[in-house]
């Protein structure tokens, strides 16, 4: 009889575990629809607001990225892994691989700052550190100069830490 209520207790425990890996799917996913409907509502909202085509793409992909994290760790936790271990790690690797790539993500943010301040915009002519050209992309690492037959690349974080030269229109047509 104890063969057979182990085998019974195992399958008891086997349709609990199904059941808490299924409610965590079921959970995953209604996090990747809710950032399907929050990607299209910072879209809907950033094109009636007029943001800038780069702000808005920024703030649409942080939407489906935070939620899509969230909904991770919250159904990684209602399938039962214990999911406080996996965030402690994630915090420890996440310092370790942050000091690592301190340039790239001073980079990042630079390039966040400068979509939102908008110090200087596409099409304007700016000049720094001895480099100038026209402004082709601002993208969140580096933005993109069109100078005298070269293509320049500038890190965002040369320029928050440099003297930018923004030429005015007046210049621009003489």
């Amino acid at each position: 009889m104890d063969g057979i209520l182990s085998l019974n207790e195992l399958f008891a425990q086997s349709i609990i575990a199904a059941a808490r890996v299924l409610i965590g799917l079921l959970v995953f996913l209604s996090f990747w629809v809710l950032s399907a409907i929050g990607y299209r509502m910072v879209r809907r909202f950033g094109a009636r607001g007029r943001l800038k085509p780069d702000v808005r793409e920024l703030l649409e992909q942080t939407v489906r990225i935070v939620l899509l994290l969230i909904g991770a760790v919250t159904a990684l936790g209602t399938a039962g892994i214990d999911v406080l271990a996996l965030v402690a790690g994630l915090g420890l690797t996440g310092f370790a691989i942050g000091f690592a790539l301190r340039d790239a993500i001073s980079n990042f943010l630079a390039g966040v700052l400068i979509l939102v301040y908008e110090p200087f915009a596409r099409g304007d002519h700016i000049a720094v550190s001895g480099q100038k050209g026209l402004v082709r992309e601002i993208n969140l690492r580096y933005t993109v100069l069109d100078g005298e037959g070269e293509r320049i690349l500038v890190p965002n974080a040369q320029l928050f830490s440099h003297v930018v030269v923004v030429a005015e229109e007046k210049t621009l047509s003489t």
